[in-house]
């Protein structure tokens, strides 16, 4: 089972380069609509919570994509650097940038309803609907 622990990695160029300090090696994936144009396919990333810092800074473009996040990718090869909530500055990262994978663990997958009919994970993960989601983050009744 993987443990939290500091992950590094870089954008294919290497012009941004990064390190979390305690990711646990729990992969997701999101299914959304959004997600799937950003890359073609499901995000699939680590959370890596607000503690990363970032090196080349200067190549980090920002899109503002919704009124909770915004993405990042590098402004030279194009690279898909984070999802980014707003409120929180938690950061997913894609995770295919990290330099250690042997470790991790394909855990969970979201907008699990917004999934096209033409592919399916074999893995067995936690499984949450658009609606589960957005649920779980809903602020309590007053």
């Amino acid at each position: 089972m993987s443990e939290s622990k500091q992950r590094a990695g870089s954008c294919v160029c290497g012009a941004v380069t990064f390190t979390a300090q305690s990711v646990a090696g729990k992969v997701g994936a999101c299914h959304c609509k959004t997600c799937r144009q950003w890359g073609g396919g499901p995000f699939m990333e680590l959370d890596c919570g607000s503690d990363v810092s970032f090196t080349g800074e200067e190549n980090i473009s920002v899109y503002d994509s919704s009124e909770w996040a915004d993405r990042g990718f590098c402004g030279k090869c194009g690279s898909h650097l984070f999802y980014r909530l707003k409120e929180t500055q938690q950061y997913m990262i894609p995770v295919g940038l990290f330099d250690e994978d042997s470790d991790l663990v394909f855990e969970s997958q979201v907008f699990i309803d917004a999934k096209p009919h033409y592919y399916a994970f074999d893995n067995n993960t936690a499984n949450m609907t658009g609606e589960e989601l957005f649920a779980q983050f809903a602020p309590p009744p007053e």
